[in-house]
């Protein structure tokens, strides 16, 4: 096998496999937030813990994305990941907390199979999705303008298209960023598989945000 072959394989074969763990690890938390009632009792108690996972999330994920010699560093790259995956997994469980089991189960299995489907399409297909960054970037700041609306106008039809849109958009997100591992006309350096592990991560957990969100309003 020619070098630079075997470094991509083991780039893609690397990425997986952690997200695979990361993956793992969040629906355990989220079903311990869901079975363990004593924990589900608390958080529902407390508010603010879903609050500070959230901005532990987002500085995590600001400081990942700004600091590239953090990301490519051994084992600082991994700690920080691994810090990312435990705030994110304990955010979504308490989210999860508020919501039926059934419906989470649901969410999460939708999930599972729309980002295999929208992975597996992305590996098939002949067609580069790279070059969409700048419709992608178009719709996102689209979905935005709704939420906005959505707060101004409260109405469960415009929830649920909203819900409706996010789940196409990060679909969309799902395959661009699969190509940027695999290698369209842009493609994500073999340096960087934390970088793209974190891309994918962030994709299907956003995924599974608005299709429990979707789920909850057709079942209510």
């Amino acid at each position: 096998m020619p070098p630079q072959v075997f470094a991509f394989t083991c780039f893609v074969r690397k990425v997986y496999l952690t997200l695979m763990i990361q993956l793992l690890f969040t629906v355990g938390i989220i079903c311990a937030f869901l079975y363990w009632n004593t924990l589900r009792s608390w958080v529902l108690r407390t508010s603010w813990f879903s609050y500070t996972m959230m901005s532990v999330v987002l500085v995590l994920a600001i400081f990942m994305s700004c600091c590239g010699s953090v990301r490519r560093r051994v084992p600082l790259n991994f700690i920080a990941l691994g810090l990312f995956t435990l705030a994110e997994g304990l955010m979504l469980g308490s989210v999860a907390a508020y919501f039926d089991a059934e419906v989470v189960l649901w969410a999460v299995g939708a999930t599972a199979f729309v980002s295999f489907s929208m992975s597996l399409f992305a590996m098939q297909s002949k067609w580069d999705f790279t070059l969409g960054a700048g419709f992608l970037w178009a719709l996102c700041w689209s979905l935005i303008s709704f939420a906005l609306l959505c707060a101004i106008i409260r109405s469960q039809f415009l929830y649920i298209f909203y819900s409706f849109l996010g789940t196409v958009l990060f679909s969309l997100y799902l395959l661009f960023d699969t190509q940027l591992i695999l290698g369209g006309k842009y493609e994500i350096s073999p340096e960087e598989y934390v970088f793209a592990t974190l891309n994918l991560y962030v994709d299907i957990i956003t995924l599974f945000i608005f299709l429990l969100q979707l789920l909850n309003l057709c079942n209510s």
